[in-house]
């Protein structure tokens, strides 16, 4: 259910509940070049905003433009995020792009493939098109992003991806059913990449997040009704929102957790268990 944080709403919808937590220092990510797809909006922007509070090197890439949001964080922290635009269907872009960041960063030490489109679909009313489109928007790309950064991370001694899933499919979501796949699909990947290259001391794990209220997922989809029966399914009666993610994302991307690859860590309030 993967997509500026805003205030999380109580069970009621009626009081703010607690506030997502400000992320925790990870001092070694500062200098460190960071590159997230889909970075301008979103959970996307919350993760650039988180790494440039750690003192990262953070570029990002979007379809739209993202001037606005970039001279927003300068403003904010001082330091201001390298953006391309790039669509990351076009596989040469998005690879060129990564080019283009490490010429000016240095080797990427953090990819996070962040970047999805969840649109709402029947299976009996796809096509061959619309399911190759939904596979490029949401497989293809992290598989071809892991593929640019991992001969400079090897070169460099090591890093961290950080690839974003989804509960949807492991609690069999329907309505999106071209999405759950590529989401079991970026699971194995995240698996097969681990176990590939943890010789490089290159580690690969992926975040599942719940559903978070992103301004998208407000406006899209978030009805009172389907609100107040996703928060009966989680443990913690709370809806998630963008700055929730941050800091399991960070901790993933950082060394303190060294010695965690291939893993999956669901931020969703509890609806799901992995173990």
């Amino acid at each position: 259910m993967n997509e500026s944080a805003s205030t999380p709403t109580s069970t009621t919808g009626s009081e703010p509940a607690h506030p997502a937590a400000s992320p925790p220092v990870f001092p070694d990510l500062a200098g460190q070049s960071v590159f997230v797809t889909g970075g301008g909006s979103g959970i996307g922007a919350a993760l650039v905003e988180g790494f440039l509070q750690q003192g990262a090197h953070v570029a990002f890439v979007q379809r739209s433009d993202a001037g606005e949001f970039c001279d927003r964080m300068e403003s904010r922290h001082g330091s201001r995020p390298l953006f391309i635009r790039c669509d990351i269907t076009d596989i040469g872009a998005l690879q060129s792009a990564i080019g283009q960041v490490a010429d000016v960063h240095g080797p990427i030490r953090v990819l996070v493939n962040n970047a999805a489109n969840d649109t709402r679909h029947k299976t009996l009313e796809v096509t061959e098109a619309f399911w190759n489109a939904s596979q490029a928007i949401n497989l293809r790309p992290y598989f071809f992003a892991a593929q640019a950064v991992i001969p400079g991370m090897q070169q460099a001694g090591g890093g961290s991806i950080v690839n974003f899933s989804s509960i949807s499919y492991m609690v069999g979501n329907s309505g999106y059913p071209s999405y759950v796949a590529a989401n079991s699909g970026i699971t194995g990947l995240t698996r097969g990449l681990a176990r590939e290259f943890g010789k490089d001391r290159i580690r690969v794990n992926a975040i599942a997040p719940g559903w978070v209220l992103t301004e998208r997922q407000k406006r899209l989809w978030a009805t009172p009704e389907a609100l107040s029966a996703h928060l009966a399914r989680q443990c913690i009666p709370e809806h998630l929102v963008e700055a929730d993610i941050v800091s399991g994302v960070l901790f993933l991307a950082s060394s303190a957790s060294r010695m965690m690859t291939g893993q999956i860590m669901a931020i969703d309030g509890g609806v799901v268990t992995t173990g």
